[in-house]
């Protein structure tokens, strides 16, 4: 795929998400902690690792990680959710991709 000639539009629409990707991951992971408590067990297994990711890409400690997933409790994942919106987590900083030459 990195061989692949976007058009100039299609790479504006590709940096802006990535660009806005923490805040994505942000919200998201918010509405995980929602659904996990509405969820059935077969489900929650998925939404459980989908969490793990978005913690992880977010820059949650490695350890706070594996505790809220070992733990499994919706709580927990508020919690984290919580210090992450208050910036007790600080996000990690993601370089800028270099220009595309045209």
């Amino acid at each position: 795929m990195a061989d692949r000639n976007f058009s100039s539009h299609q790479q504006k629409i590709i940096k802006r998400y990535y660009d806005n990707r923490d805040q994505m991951d942000d919200q998201r992971l918010s509405e995980l902690a929602a659904e996990l408590y509405l969820a059935s067990d077969k489900k929650k297994v998925k939404l459980w690792a989908t969490a793990e990711e978005l913690m992880t890409r977010l820059g949650v400690p490695t350890s706070r990680v594996q505790h809220v997933v070992k733990t499994a409790d919706p709580a927990m994942l508020a919690e984290v959710v919580k210090d992450l919106q208050s910036g007790k987590i600080v996000k990690p900083k993601v370089p800028k991709p270099s220009e595309p030459e045209a």
